[in-house]
């Protein structure tokens, strides 16, 4: 029998701490909880409202404890970098009050916070894991790209990364991009473990099902493209509303388009259809359990992201399979095209091209046989891949060996 430990997980970025919130995090510390002491230290702002958190009413088998963190307005701007220094400095207070724990668990991004724990988790000879969630700066560069001003101004933050991927004593990642970024310069892991963001398959087929949860409901006389996810600068709708507008144009039968997400270029994407005279309909940001049961009522899905993009295995690639619909795929992340092209559960399309992406949505919409034989294959892949329930348990035997 595995002894208790006290395990800390630090993670900047969770979710809003609801009944359906579906954050890695907090899937991990209720698992760890079973069998452990455990504390998760997150901010008080929450990045995706940019506002900081209502009081949380909700009991947790876990101590959650809230730091204080100034905020930002934008996703890139300098009052972030000064937000996440200050959060980072607000976490080595409290470790440096707090007693030591067997294992610290913690997020990267963001850095300052991952570098002051690293050091002092080194220097008390505590296990520190590191989960790498995305690639700073690299993520940064595509969205202030100017040749050789960007590289002098995010050197700094290169450093500050390879210092804490040097000094964690496992690494965890959400993909086998990011955990060969960190296995670069680090030492002392053997291997690294691979966890996608991934669902919980039971918890997202129950939702699924929910029809009460819908606001509304699809005409399904129609055929249906879904969107789930930002809409900021990292994604790319216009290349999608392009391909509708051209299949239009050319007397082809086009899909309507459902867009479930938020950001700050929702209006730039809602103008831009109305000007190509595209039927999308914009929801908004949806509950994790809501939006599980409308992109379910969906025929296909798209993963548009802006070319130089970072990102690798997402969140939205789970929910995609795990949905079981064909996906047209715009993204160039090598891992994640591998595992469309291997598993056949949609088609890589070329990136930026709107005519490439048309071709193919009329080839889905000509073939309802394809589309439900590559929505079968994209779910074995999700069973496979991105079911929490067999894949976070690489992550438990990681903090608790």
């Amino acid at each position: 029998m595995k002894e208790v430990k006290d395990i800390l997980i630090i993670a900047e970025f969770c979710g809003d701490f609801s009944e359906t919130d579906n954050n890695r995090f907090l899937y991990i510390a209720n698992l760890l909880a079973e069998k452990n002491m455990v504390e998760l230290v997150t901010s008080r702002f929450f990045h995706a409202k940019k506002k900081n958190r209502k009081k949380i009413k909700r009991e947790f088998p876990f101590k959650l404890t809230i730091i204080e963190e100034p905020g930002y307005s934008r996703n890139v701007c300098l009052k972030r970098f000064y937000s996440h220094f200050v959060w980072g400095k607000n976490v080595e207070k409290y470790l440096k009050m707090r007693e030591a724990p067997d294992v610290i668990y913690c997020a990267v991004p963001s850095l300052t916070a991952a570098y002051k724990t690293a050091r002092l988790s080194n220097k008390s000879h505590i296990k520190f894991i590191i989960d790498i969630q995305d690639l700073w700066p690299e993520a940064f560069r595509m969205a202030f790209h100017v040749p050789i001003i960007s590289d002098m101004i995010f050197a700094p933050f290169s450093l500050i990364a390879d210092s804490v991927y040097r000094r964690a004593d496992e690494i965890c990642a959400v993909s086998d991009t990011y955990a060969k970024r960190g296995m670069r310069v680090n030492k002392k892991c053997k291997s690294p473990t691979v966890a996608y963001l991934g669902t919980d398959l039971k918890d997202f087929d129950q939702y699924a099902s929910e029809r009460k949860a819908r606001r509304f409901s699809l005409n399904k006389d129609k055929c249906w493209m879904g969107y789930c996810g930002s809409l900021s600068s990292s994604y790319d709708l216009n290349v999608v509303i392009d391909s509708l507008a051209i299949l239009a144009g050319e007397k082809k039968q086009a899909p309507l388009f459902l867009v479930i997400g938020e950001g700050n270029r929702r209006t730039e994407f809602e103008e831009y259809a109305r000007k190509k005279g595209v039927e999308a309909f914009f929801t908004g940001k949806l509950p994790y359990n809501e939006m599980c049961s409308v992109i379910s009522m969906c025929d296909m899905v798209v993963n548009p992201i802006e070319r130089g993009s970072a990102a690798s295995v997402i969140n939205k690639h789970a929910d995609y399979a795990a949905v079981g619909l064909p996906t047209l795929n715009l993204q160039e992340s090598k891992e994640y095209r591998r595992l469309v092209g291997k598993y056949e559960m949609g088609f890589n399309c070329n990136n930026g091209d709107p005519k490439d992406l048309a071709r193919h949505i009329e080839i889905l919409m000509r073939m309802p046989g394809l589309r439900k034989k590559m929505g079968r294959n994209a779910r074995k892949c999700a069973e496979t891949l991105f079911d929490r329930r067999k894949t976070y348990k690489r992550i438990i035997d990681l903090c608790e060996d």
